[in-house]
């Protein structure tokens, strides 16, 4: 028998979603600090909860 092909599973899977609406503003700065630290916006809204849950 073949070994099982495709993406492997994931330790921790994210599984969740959740829509925001923001401002222009607030829009145009997330973006500036996701070019500048070089992370995707999903990433910046991860860090900022994590700085609010205290755990960072």
């Amino acid at each position: 028998m073949s070994p099982r092909t495709g993406r492997p599973k994931a330790d921790n899977p994210k599984k969740y979603d959740i829509k925001v609406r923001y401002d222009e503003e607030t829009h145009k700065a997330l973006l500036d600090y996701c070019k500048k630290h070089n992370i995707t916006r999903v990433e910046a809204f991860r860090r900022g909860l994590q700085l609010l849950f205290g755990q960072k």
